[in-house]
């Protein structure tokens, strides 16, 4: 299993960038640059098929790359599969299946490192704005907003929420503004919540250069690209900071790229943020288990007296 996923991860990196690394990320484990995934388009479903699918995972098998690195290149990424494989085992014992739902503003990587996450713990992905665009019978959340409303989107984006969060062994890259609703985190809460937390320098650059028409709450007809996408998330993120916040772990990018020596989170790759993603995720699962056993302690203490 562990030489599979080696070979499933390419040797270029790819989503916020590529750096050489300089320094360990975790416990003082160090790791070589690895790189980004080729993963196959999810699979077209509507929230009431959801369930029929669940049992089968749908993220497709990752296909390792060559470069002109050769040997290096697929012993790094081996490497860097394995300690992702190695952590997502520790994790899954605490998970007890519980699902995660990946929250952040809208650019953040989400599907990405989602992807990745199903990959190592042997979930299942969803995303839960193809899965709105689908439910409606419309190809993108822009014409969504277009033809009815953003109203009708986020209901939709409710009912979404609302059947995943009855199942088990999934990840949600959610929307960007999945968090703005209560009722969404009363589902959410039902798994375990990660904000991936990026600068906003980072996310506009990103946005500005890939185009803003398949972000409705984005889509300026005129002005500098980086400007315009900046203002509005500036905005955006004046408005969500609270409730993302609310998400049980945060991955914070900021502090990744300081422990590798990083000067700018546009170094890091989608693996970074994975693997970091792990970590968060195990302290807080492990903590909320030792909470659990030391409340039913006391529990049993009590009912002895």
């Amino acid at each position: 299993m562990e030489a599979g996923v080696g070979m499933a991860l390419q040797s270029r990196a790819a989503g916020f960038g590529a750096g050489r690394r300089r320094s360990a990320l975790c416990g003082g484990e160090s790791r070589a640059r690895v790189g980004s995934l080729r993963v196959g388009d999810q699979v077209a479903s509507s929230p009431a098929a959801v369930r029929a699918r669940v049992s089968k995972p749908i993220v497709t098998p990752l296909r390792a790359k060559k470069s002109s690195g050769g040997h290096e290149n697929l012993h790094n990424s081996v490497d860097e599969a394995l300690l992702l494989k190695r952590k997502s085992e520790d994790v899954l014992f605490h998970l007890n299946g519980r699902c995660i739902y990946l929250v952040g503003m809208m650019g953040s990587g989400k599907s990405t490192v989602g992807k990745i996450l199903a990959e190592v713990l042997g979930y299942s992905f969803f995303d839960s704005d193809k899965l709105v665009e689908q439910s409606v019978g419309m190809p993108s959340v822009a014409q969504i907003f277009k033809v009815h409303s953003e109203a009708f989107f986020r209901d939709n984006e409710t009912s979404v929420l609302r059947d995943l969060s009855s199942m088990r062994r999934l990840v949600v890259a959610t929307g960007g503004g999945a968090v703005i609703r209560p009722v969404n985190w009363k589902n959410m809460k039902k798994g375990l919540s990660v904000w991936l937390d990026v600068p906003l320098e980072a996310l506009a650059r990103r946005i500005a250069k890939v185009g803003t028409a398949s972000r409705p709450l984005l889509d300026q007809p005129s002005g500098d690209p980086y400007t315009m996408a900046f203002s509005k998330l500036s905005t955006l993120a004046e408005q969500r900071g609270d409730a993302y916040a609310n998400a049980d772990v945060r991955v914070s990018l900021e502090e990744i790229a300081s422990k590798l020596g990083h000067d700018d989170v546009s170094k890091l790759t989608p693996i970074d943020i994975a693997l970091e993603s792990l970590y968060k995720i195990e302290s807080f699962v492990t903590e909320d288990t030792v909470g659990e056993s030391h409340t039913e302690s006391q529990a049993q203490r009590i009912h002895t007296l």
